[in-house]
C-alpha cells in the first residue's frame, strides 16, 4: 500500500545558498519561494488545493474564455465551464493534473505534462515548466510544443502571489510595468472595452502606489522593459516601506499582467497575485495577442522572481 499523497501530490524541494523552493507535483505550482528563511511569496500546506489558484500554471490560455466557447479554423469548440458561476472556462487545462518529474536537481527541477485532444481542445501540446535557483533568485523557463498536425493558437500565464517577507499587504507598495488597463464587465470579468491609456488613472501603479484600500481583479496591458533595462525585462515588484521586496521579472512577450486581490488568504489574510501573461482575458475568442505554434514547432519564454 502507497503512502497518501497530499491534496497536491509529490513536493520537489530545490535550493541553492540561502534560496529555496518548493514545486507540486500537481499543477506544478509554486507553494514556496524564500531566501534567507523570509518568505518572499505566499505559501499553503501541501494538503489543500491551492487557494485562489496560487501558483498555478496557465496554460493554454490564462485567465477567461467567455462561455467556454472559441473557434479553430472556424470549428466551434465548447470546454468545459471551470468557473461556472459567471460561465467561463478559467486558467487553462492543467491546473490540477500530475507533471511527470523529467529533472531533479539541489538546485532545479523540470517538470512535464500533455495536454491531449479533448472537448473544446482539439491538438495535443507538450508543455513543461522548469524551476531554477541561484545567486539573483528563481528563475522559471516555459516550453510549449505542437504535437498535433494542424496549427494551434495559445497563450500562457502564471498565478504566482509575490510577498515582501513579513510586512503586510496593505502596508506594501506595488509597481507595474504597464501602460493600459482593459476594462472589463462587472459580472463576468470578460473585456467590455478595448484597453484604455493609464495616464491619470487610478489604477496607475507605474511610478507605484501603496495598496491599503485597494481591491483589484484587473488585467493591465502594454507591459514591457524599461528603455534602458540592460537585461530588455518587463519588471513589476511590491515591495515593503523600506523599500525592500520582491521583484517578478519576465520576458517582453508576456505584454500582460493580472493584478487580483485575496481577502483570505490562508493564514495572511489579504494577498496579492502579480500574474504575467502572455495574452488578456478572453484572448481565444479576441486573437489578441495568441502565438501560433505550427505543427512541430516549440515555444520557450522565461520569469522569475528576485528578492529587492
Amino acid at each position: 500500500m502507497h503512502d497518501p499523497l497530499p491534496a497536491t501530490g509529490r513536493q520537489f524541494e530545490i535550493s541553492s545558498g540561502t534560496a529555496s523552493a518548493v514545486i507540486t507535483e500537481f499543477g506544478a505550482a509554486l507553494r514556496a519561494f524564500t531566501v534567507d528563511g523570509v518568505p518572499h511569496t505566499e505559501t499553503f500546506d501541501a494538503d489543500r488545493i491551492p487557494p485562489s489558484a496560487a501558483g498555478g500554471v496557465l496554460v493554454p490560455w490564462p485567465n477567461r474564455v467567455a462561455d467556454g466557447r472559441w473557434a479553430l479554423d472556424g470549428e466551434p469548440q465548447q470546454l468545459a465551464l471551470t468557473e461556472p458561476d459567471r460561465s467561463n472556462a478559467i486558467h487553462g487545462l492543467l491546473r490540477h493534473e500530475p507533471w511527470a518529474i523529467v529533472e531533479h536537481t539541489d538546485s532545479a527541477v523540470v517538470l512535464q505534462a500533455t495536454i491531449s485532444p479533448r472537448p473544446g481542445w482539439p491538438v495535443p501540446l507538450l508543455t513543461s515548466i522548469g524551476y531554477a535557483l541561484d545567486g539573483d533568485g528563481l528563475t522559471v523557463t516555459h516550453t510549449v510544443e505542437n504535437l498535433g498536425g494542424r496549427a494551434v493558437p495559445f497563450g500562457i500565464g502564471v498565478h504566482p502571489y509575490p510577498r515582501a517577507g513579513n510586512v503586510e499587504t496593505d502596508e506594501c507598495t506595488l509597481r507595474l510595468a504597464a501602460s493600459t488597463v482593459l476594462p472589463v464587465d462587472a459580472d463576468r470579468l470578460l473585456p467590455a472595452r478595448p484597453p484604455r491609456a493609464l495616464q491619470g488613472d487610478e489604477v496607475d501603479f507605474r511610478t507605484g502606489r501603496r495598496l491599503a484600500g485597494v481591491w483589484l481583479d484587473t488585467a493591465f496591458g502594454g507591459a514591457a522593459p524599461a528603455p534602458d533595462d540592460p537585461a530588455g525585462l518587463v519588471r513589476h515588484s511590491l515591495t515593503g516601506p523600506d523599500g525592500h521586496g520582491v521583484q517578478l521579472w519576465a520576458d517582453p512577450v508576456f505584454k500582460w499582467v493580472q493584478v487580483y486581490t485575496a481577502e483570505d488568504f490562508p493564514e495572511r489574510g489579504r494577498a496579492i497575485a502579480i500574474e504575467p501573461m502572455t495574452c488578456p482575458p478572453d484572448a481565444l475568442n479576441s486573437g489578441t495577442d495568441l502565438i501560433t505554434l505550427q505543427p512541430g514547432e516549440a515555444w520557450t519564454a522565461h520569469w522569475g522572481l528576485k528578492r529587492l
